[in-house]
């Protein structure tokens, strides 16, 4: 039996995420991993087919399964039992009119990144969250690893004192021939379709990772970019591949690489931080370790659910050491970080700190100016533009 002050499950709603898509498996499973969501209804895709046969996958009843994401919108807000909040998991192009219409219906909205195509529609739903009072997540996914929080916890603590330089880089080599033309994947379709992606590919997809992951870790602010975009594979409207250097405020000095033509990558996101008394590298394959190299001593590898880590890493964690833990995990984190903000809101009580580490809709503006400042530096032929943010 439960105990009474175990938090109700929120009623989670999904738009997007039908058959055949993998972000949609992602949210549900980490929505239901912690046993803080319940998903009972869902507009899987506007394909009446497709969208009644995802509800039946899912078991969800057939009067909460939807072809319109407005007419979903419009008939949880009034039910009884209407959804707390909605998971928005379609292509970019319609994360600004699908998150405005459950904002504005009185429901909380948790969006896959990016936030929006475009900076100015990013802005417009980051206000149109504030002035109907809703809380507005968007899931930057590779903050919730444990080790990715120690990191942060130990450069916060001063393990490596001042930081001086940041590399990043995320390498996929999925798109180094041109999938979307000889072998069509509605993936890699959407993707690099400039009506349905923005302006951008890979510096909006892999790119606004990356710069979210060193912000975050950090506590850095982005204070100017220089960009070289290159589109590799003939016939592609959008760039496949980036190499940014970056000017933090304080005087740390960055480098951040995307590709999705790095043939032979599968997920290749590492991390290094440097800072005036040693560093700290982390990469996605080998998400339970940490590496920790003071200046003058011994290297440490630290492991997730070993001893002494600090409390954002416990908290984030689930398995003891020695039973690994990943991508599904870290995308839990932020849903249970989403629920205790959530559930907190609506008892009028306060979260836990943790808690409010999890990306929010300023995390997603502030994505999309990184995005719109790579591309003007790029267009002014790689000149370094200031970053103002969103």
């Amino acid at each position: 039996m439960a105990d009474d002050d175990t938090p109700p499950r929120l009623k989670l709603g999904m738009v997007g995420g039908g058959r055949g898509a993998f972000i949609g498996d992602a949210h549900r499973i980490a929505a239901r991993l912690d046993d803080r969501y319940e998903l009972v209804a869902a507009a899987p895709s506007s394909d009446p087919l497709v969208a009644f046969a995802s509800g039946r996958d899912l078991r969800l009843p057939e009067d909460r399964v939807y072809t319109k994401f407005a007419a979903m919108a419009q008939a949880e807000a009034v039910r009884d039992d209407g959804i707390d909040v909605v998971s928005v998991v379609t292509p970019n192009h319609l994360h600004h009119p699908v998150c405005t219409a459950f904002l504005e219906a009185g429901i909380d909205v948790i969006c896959d990144k990016p936030l929006a195509m475009t900076l100015a529609e990013a802005r417009e739903i980051v206000a149109t969250a504030d002035e109907a009072g809703r809380f507005l997540g968007v899931t930057y996914t590779y903050t919730g690893y444990p080790m990715v929080r120690e990191a942060r916890a130990l450069i916060e603590a001063g393990a490596i004192g001042a930081v001086r330089q940041v590399h990043t880089e995320f390498a996929i080599g999925w798109l180094a021939a041109p999938v979307e033309q000889d072998n069509p994947s509605k993936q890699a379709a959407w993707r690099t379709d400039p009506e349905q992606s923005g302006a951008s590919f890979v510096v909006a997809d892999l790119g606004t990772h990356c710069f979210h992951l060193t912000e975050f870790v950090t506590g850095l602010e982005l204070a100017a970019l220089t960009a070289d975009l290159e589109t590799f594979v003939p016939g592609r409207q959008l760039e496949d591949h980036a190499n940014l250097l970056l000017r933090y405020t304080g005087g740390a000095r960055g480098i951040l690489w995307v590709s999705m033509v790095a043939a032979g990558e599968d997920v290749g996101l590492r991390l290094r931080v440097y800072g005036e008394k040693g560093h700290l590298a982390w990469e996605q394959g080998q998400p339970n370790e940490l590496r920790l190299a003071p200046y003058g001593e011994p290297v440490r590898t630290l492991v997730r659910g070993g001893a002494g880590l600090s409390p954002a890493a416990q908290r984030a964690t689930r398995m003891i050491a020695g039973l690994p833990e990943g991508y599904y995990e870290a995308f839990a984190t932020l849903y249970r970080d989403y629920a205790d903000v959530l559930t907190a809101r609506r008892d009028g009580s306060e979260p836990d700190p943790l808690a409010l580490w999890a990306p929010t809709g300023a995390d997603g503006a502030r994505g999309l100016a990184f995005v719109e400042a790579a591309l003007k530096s790029h267009a002014d032929g790689g000149t370094w533009v200031d970053f103002t943010g969103a």
